[in-house]
């Protein structure tokens, strides 16, 4: 193609050569045409047009080709960023062909690899899978060359499909176009073929999937023993037909919308008959806003028809309050993710989060097998309750003190150092005016930081030599699983903190500035080479903007080796911050219109000079002349400390370049690891302790407050301010009887 370039036959040659031998070897029709006048011009204007976009593909940095970062789909991961952006740009229209990566994931993680590991053989079907990221994540999560099937209606989304599975090297999966409701195109003769896991986020409530199919005789037998949907209503179309395309022992997880929990008639009848025959394992209720093309609330439906024989019950749980905004759209957290995932397949209760519950309890006639989760799971924080007598009487209820029994049972000392009794059974009065004060003073409250800070230290022992080892060709991604996992488990012995949010704070500094670091060593190794900054402007002319070094920026450079010129720095940054300040403090005072400075043009050296000239002989100018003599010699110090900085900062930047070539690599893994990551990571899990000490503080604050003034207290002072005021009144002549 680059020997096309300028040619007068581009067009024609590139569908020749190019185009051509590609649809003939893909079995396609509808191609692009490169000779098209009417969308690339006629004669030079369509030539440049094709020869400039023939140069933007020989841009060095688009050539992978020398990509060490062996293991990464680079290509793969580029596609499915474009595609992700395209779903956001482009709203309804084009927005369900693309499932947030965040939640193909969870539904990967939760649909039942744990239980039997995937091997070659197994299969994963996708009966609506849009561009297939929801399939690549469940084959990713597989971590084996599984068999992938997927049915697509749109026939455009569906080369998009084949696209991202040969990008992800999936190039044997099965992606065919049609309508999977009305002709599903995998089948074992007659019948729907079977696949050991089926995923799928269908089209929400689709009004027209009845289309084509036969609602009174489905040849497939998925309404048999269910029911038939509602005609306008297409959710439990696409779970039953999910349910009938898997095997006996099959697992699936379905996106629905929340509606299909407690919908009513043929919907109700429908669920009340997968309940029954125990196909349902659980529901995970996910936020708002989180999908392309819809805003509504969704659910993840868990199917196990393998282990139905013994359900006792539907693992349940509430995931709606875990989120992050995105732009326009809401998103799941790398901690939301996790917790999701870790809930489910341990299958553990949190209170007002995760609950498992009985098919009795789903079945009982007050339930009636509504499965909308806040009937099961109540989400809410607990009312906070005002006290009338505390409010009459003062003090602060012992019930609002014992619902803070989490930190009472790390630091059973600190009650009783912050609260004694009140005269009144049942109530406390607080013992000090600093709360934060006596927490953070009180040896409990250091012992539960020491034991936080040890588990860090105890972390990073053993993660150092992890990342010490980590080296050039090494592979970044297996690194932070590792790293992240073990802080995740360090962290669940900590008290009073949420592993999840300890877990999270790695997470967001991989994704900001770790993740490319490891990326650089497993690149060119534990070399640091600082790269001058070059512009060129429109003239062609080069200029030297400076230099940078991504893996070590200069000011851990500084702070190690230079501490002491960055001091002397800062020492006359803060003369010249102080001499600029008294500068515009004098204009400031003599810039009025009676000021001194009133009768220049401008405030300059040229002018106050000519000024000073002008009335150096007259005694009655000895003010004005003594002001302006201060303001040169404010404006001489602040340009020669400017001129001291700059000369400074020079000489500092200088040694600092110098500096880099000397490292050796055990200083270069000192300054990464130690300065610039753990450095991080220990000022977030600081952070954490810091929440943990300041939330306690402001709800007892909150407590003191509230219940501080009674009701007769209350009354004095308003009769106190009442007959002060009186008094004023009459003082003023104004008396009323």
């Amino acid at each position: 193609m680059v020997a096309l370039k300028g040619n007068s036959e581009i067009g024609d040659r590139i569908n020749k050569h190019i185009v051509a031998p590609l649809a003939e070897a893909n079995g396609l029709s509808a191609m692009p045409d490169f000779n098209d006048a009417t969308k690339l011009g006629d004669g030079k204007e369509k030539i440049d047009r094709l020869t400039n976009l023939i140069a933007i593909f020989e841009n060095p940095a688009l050539d992978f080709s020398k990509n060490r970062a062996d293991g990464d789909d680079i290509l793969g991961d580029a596609y499915e960023y474009l595609m992700r952006h395209f779903a956001t740009e482009s709203g309804k229209s084009k927005g369900q062909f693309y499932t947030p990566a965040e939640v193909s994931r969870v539904m990967a993680k939760i649909i039942g690899f744990q239980d039997r590991p995937a091997t070659t053989s197994t299969t994963v079907y996708d009966p609506t899978c849009g561009s297939g990221s929801l399939l690549l994540k469940v084959a990713d999560e597989a971590h084996l060359k599984i068999t992938l099937y997927g049915q697509e209606k749109d026939s455009a989304t569906a080369g998009l499909a084949r696209m991202n599975m040969i990008l992800h090297d999936q190039a044997t999966a099965e992606i065919k176009a049609g309508n999977t409701l009305a002709d599903p195109k995998f089948k074992d003769g007659d019948s729907l073929k079977q696949f050991d896991y089926v995923v799928a986020n269908p089209p929400f409530s689709d009004k027209s999937w009845s289309n084509g199919v036969n609602l009174e005789n489905d040849p497939h037998d998925r309404f048999k023993g269910f029911g038939t949907p509602p005609s306008k209503q297409g959710d439990y179309a696409y779970l039953l037909h999910i349910v009938r395309a898997l095997k006996s022992t099959g697992k699936g997880a379905c996106i629905l919308p929340h509606g299909v929990l407690f919908r009513g008639n043929a919907e109700g009848t429908i669920r009340r008959k997968l309940i029954e025959k125990r196909y349902i394992k659980g529901i995970i209720g996910l936020p708002a806003n989180l999908f392309y093309g819809t805003g509504i609330p969704a659910c993840i439906i868990v199917i196990d028809k393998e282990h139905a024989h013994s359900r006792i019950g539907i693992f349940m749980i509430d995931a709606s309050r875990g989120l992050t905004k995105d732009g326009p759209k809401n998103r799941l957290r790398d901690q939301d993710l996790h917790k999701i995932v870790d809930t489910f397949n341990r299958q553990t209760e949190v209170p007002r989060y995760s609950r498992l519950v009985s098919i009795e309890e789903i079945s009982d006639p007050k339930n009636d097998y509504n499965l909308n989760l806040p009937r099961y799971i109540d989400s809410t924080e607990p009312e906070d309750l005002q006290d009338i007598n505390a409010h009459l009487r003062g003090g602060i209820p012992d019930r609002d003190i014992d619902a803070l029994d989490r930190y009472w049972q790390i630091m059973p000392g600190l009650r009783a150092t912050l609260f004694s009794p009140s005269k009144y059974a049942g109530y406390s009065d607080i013992t000090t005016t600093d709360v934060k004060a006596a927490i953070f003073g009180h040896p409990e409250f250091s012992n539960f930081k020491t034991r936080v800070e040890k588990l860090f230290e105890k972390w990073k022992a053993t993660n150092t030599q992890k990342l010490k080892s980590f080296a050039k060709d090494g592979h970044p991604k297996p690194l932070i699983a590792a790293l992240s996992e073990d802080l995740l488990a360090t962290f669940a012995q900590a008290p009073l903190l949420d592993n999840y949010d300890i877990y999270q704070h790695l997470m967001d500094f991989w994704t900001a500035a770790m993740q490319d670091d490891c990326y650089l060593i497993a690149a060119d190794g534990w070399v640091v080479l600082p790269a001058r900054i070059v512009e060129t402007d429109k003239k062609g002319k080069h200029r030297d903007k400076g230099w940078a070094c991504d893996l070590i920026p200069k000011p851990l450079i500084v702070a190690r080796y230079f501490a002491q010129e960055q001091c002397a720095i800062e020492a006359e940054q803060a003369k010249l911050e102080e001499t600029t300040a008294s500068l515009a403090e004098l204009e400031e005072e003599h810039g009025g219109e009676e000021g001194f400075f009133s009768s220049l043009d401008k405030i300059a050296k040229a002018e106050i000079t000519a000024r000073l000239k002008l009335i150096k002989s007259d005694k009655d100018a000895r003010d004005e002349i003594a002001v302006l003599k201060r303001w040169l010699e404010l404006s001489e110090s602040e340009s020669t400390l400017k001129r001291t900085l700059r000369e400074q900062e020079a000489a500092l930047d200088t040694l600092a370049f110098e500096q880099y070539p000397r490292l050796s690599e055990a200083e270069i893994q000192t300054l990464v690891l130690d300065d610039k990551w753990m450095t991080q990571i220990s000022v977030a899990v600081q952070g954490e302790l810091d929440r943990v000490s300041q939330t306690l503080t402001g709800r007892i604050r909150e407590l003191a407050e509230r219940y501080a003034t009674p009701l007769p207290k209350l009354t004095d002072e308003l009769a106190e301010l009442s007959a002060r005021v009186d008094e004023h009144l009459k003082q003023m002549g104004a008396v009323w009887n």
